[in-house]
């Protein structure tokens, strides 16, 4: 064959990154057997499969479709109902595309959600487990190096009331500072409700409230003043009226 066919030869064989959450373990293995890539194409994300597909080790686990590359880079985008890539005019709100400025758009180029053989990586997230352990996967744990920051997220991952104390669930690590001691470090919680925030906020609600009953005081005065200036005004014009008429009268009765 010439060069120019070489380049359209379909080349199977594709990466699978299978991750199992509760581990927090992933292991990438590379099939080149086609037999089982067939089982895999014209699948969608958000797919279950039977991970006896891909081999005995697998048998019993059901996997999801998460994702997936192509040979190209270009990442797989749910909702687009096609194997090929396309060019997609993305928004706020995409997936795969961070507008710069305000209202701006993009085109750009996506695969599509149907798996085929143009994938480099197809990415597997295991929702059920099967009766074997697998190697690397489910037989060990990688605990979370950092933990959330906010409270509710604290109290969402221990299970805790409202009750609890957060403070004691707060996720720290342990590392060697420069002097060569250890230390500890953890996050700062967000939106954690105490006695000082509290108080802040009562501070904020009676600044309000003064606020409000100061700027009717000083509405009131200020209407009064306006009165009474507007008062006088009408006196002074009153007076200056009168004295013209008086000065007029005047006039005439000693030219008479």
């Amino acid at each position: 064959t010439s060069g120019r066919d070489s380049v359209f030869e379909p080349n199977y064989s594709m990466k699978i990154n299978i991750a199992y959450p509760q581990t927090g373990l992933q292991k990438l293995i590379e099939i080149d057997d086609e037999k089982k890539l067939q089982n895999l194409y014209e699948r969608r994300m958000a797919q279950e499969i039977d991970g006896g597909i891909l081999g005995d080790e697998w048998k019993g686990y059901v996997m999801r479709i998460s994702g997936g590359n192509d040979k190209q880079g270009f990442p797989m985008m749910q909702g687009v109902l096609t194997n090929t890539r396309v060019r997609l005019l993305l928004s706020k709100g995409s997936c795969h595309y961070r507008p710069r400025r305000k209202g701006e758009r993009k085109r750009a180029s996506v695969r599509g959600c149907i798996v085929s053989h143009d994938l480099s990586v197809l990415n597997l997230v295991i929702t059920k487990k099967g009766d074997a352990e697998v190697a690397g996967v489910t037989d060990g744990d990688a605990p979370r190096r950092l933990g959330p920051k906010r409270a509710n997220k604290i109290r969402s991952l221990f299970n805790l009331t409202k009750d609890d104390d957060v403070r004691k669930y707060v996720i720290a690590r342990t590392f060697t500072n420069k002097a060569g001691k250890e230390t500890k470090k953890s996050p700062n919680i967000q939106r954690l409700v105490t006695p000082l925030t509290l108080q802040r906020k009562r501070a904020r609600n009676s600044a309000k409230k003064a606020s409000v009953v100061q700027s009717a005081k000083d509405a009131a005065d200020y209407k009064k003043v306006v009165a009474k200036r507007m008062a006088e005004q009408k006196e002074a014009r009153r007076s200056a009226i009168s004295k013209r008429r008086s000065s007029r009268k005047s006039k005439k009765e000693a030219s008479a």
